[in-house]
């Protein structure tokens, strides 16, 4: 096998074993030596890849957004036949259902967390944020265009407010204080409303 895919193999690894601990553990907890054995790796492989705990943070967060992209923030509509249909979809991959998508959600908490102590991190919030926003925008524009949705203003900020609540909703059922399916209805409410939906 050539060096370059053993190393990139390798790398996945260690950023798949991150994944799972900074979710389990939380990123302060974390400890390079059982990232490193999780991933059957040796630790200075790790630090030769991750410079820094915040480093590890950010590509783990890459990369879990990267494995769940095609469902997340891809373009394609697949299965789903109208854009509400879509628009509720993609309402359910921005809440902490149990699964994959809990353990995303506390990934989110973390770097939200880490950002606040560590300025070099708001970036990559930044990012990972915008990529949410576009995609949803661009669901509401072509929702909008296709006589779907009423006419809004501004599908960006549209946008905005279903992701600060999706957010808000989504961290109150991350901590039990409501149900997923109750997140799910009041988010879903606002949006019906302003969409007209």
């Amino acid at each position: 096998m050539p060096e370059q895919a053993v190393a990139e193999g390798a790398r996945e690894r260690i950023l798949a074993a991150a994944v799972e601990r900074i979710a389990g553990d939380g990123i302060d907890d974390v400890r390079i030596a059982r990232i490193a054995m999780d991933a059957g790796v040796s630790t200075s492989l790790v630090h030769y890849h991750f410079e820094t705990r915040e480093a590890l943070l950010e590509q783990a967060l890459d990369y879990s957004f990267e494995l769940a992209g095609d469902v997340r923030i891809g373009d394609e509509e697949g299965d789903v036949p109208d854009h509400t249909r879509r628009l509720a979809a993609m309402v359910d991959q921005c809440l902490p259902y149990p699964g994959q998508l809990e353990r995303d959600w506390i990934l989110w908490v973390e770097l939200w967390l880490r950002a606040v102590r560590h300025p070099e991190l708001r970036p990559t919030a930044a990012r990972l944020y915008a990529r949410m926003r576009k995609w949803f925008a661009a669901a509401i524009a072509a929702g909008i265009e296709a006589g779907e949705f009423a006419a809004v203003a501004d599908p960006g900020l549209t946008a905005d407010r279903v992701l600060a609540l999706c957010d808000g909703y989504g961290v109150r059922a991350l901590l039990g204080d409501l149900t997923t399916a109750r997140a799910r209805e009041q988010v879903w409410a606002v949006v019906a409303e302003e969409l007209r939906l």
